[in-house]
């Protein structure tokens, strides 16, 4: 007797929140991972937190690549979400369209990584898994648009791609430095021993030790503008 290709079709996706839908099966999985981190995330998993089988779930992703391309993609509509909601700023008034366009995308992007920090790793990893023309809509989207405001600047071809390249490295890049865990010991009052510097041997890394309480801090949105701004001065101008 021949087996049924397609088992998923006789598991219910109606689950303790109600039938599935491929947005609720990426907020759950964002969810998730936001709590847990990404080890936790499996089609096991995620169909307990919507109170479904596992097989459910493969109606709305093919597979746990697939699922974590969602995760991309899921990151990438609330960047529009911001984006569309985010006012154009008023201290950016002076400055061309274009400049600030990629400002806000920039601004939207970190505020985004920053709500879902665990999920930040997916930006890196699945693009380097997936090809470009692969890539889930909302991502070819923010392509497009970093692009459509590189052409206001005047720039096309050669240069709009390079441009476009040291742009979501320093923005990606940021980010990553940003999210990387300072402290060691948060409940040691000592700044010293709350940075874990002793566990840094003194004569070999006298240079880190001394920088690492300023690398503690931050950099936040204005460490970012000014970064692109430096970037854009030299790579395009300021006009």
């Amino acid at each position: 007797m021949a087996q049924d290709p397609a088992p998923a079709r006789r598991a219910s996706d109606r689950g303790r929140y109600g039938r599935l839908s491929r947005e609720r099966v990426l907020a759950s999985a964002l969810d998730l991972v936001d709590r847990e981190g990404l080890s936790a995330l499996s089609m096991r998993r995620l169909g307990a937190e919507l109170g479904v089988e596992a097989m459910a779930l493969y109606r709305y992703a093919a597979s746990k690549d697939a699922l974590l391309d969602g995760l991309v993609e899921a990151l990438y509509l609330e960047l529009e979400q911001r984006l569309a909601a985010a006012p154009a700023d008023a201290a950016d008034a002076g400055a061309p369209e274009w400049r600030t366009g990629l400002h806000r995308v920039a601004r939207a992007t970190y505020d985004v990584c920053l709500a879902h920090p665990r999920a930040v790793p997916l930006l890196s990893t699945r693009m380097l898994a997936v090809p470009l023309a692969r890539r889930p809509l909302a991502v070819l989207k923010d392509h497009e648009r970093v692009f459509a405001l590189l052409g206001q600047a005047g720039l096309d071809g050669a240069r709009a791609a390079t441009v476009f390249r040291a742009f979501t490295a320093w923005l990606l890049g940021y980010v990553s430095v940003e999210l990387r865990p300072m402290v060691d010991n948060p409940d040691e009052p000592d700044p010293a021993f709350r940075l874990g510097l002793h566990r840094m041997p003194p004569q070999e890394l006298p240079v880190l030790r001394a920088a690492a309480p300023a690398l503690a801090e931050p950099g936040g949105p204005e460490g970012l503008a000014a970064g692109l701004d430096a970037l854009l001065d030299r790579l395009v101008g300021t006009a």
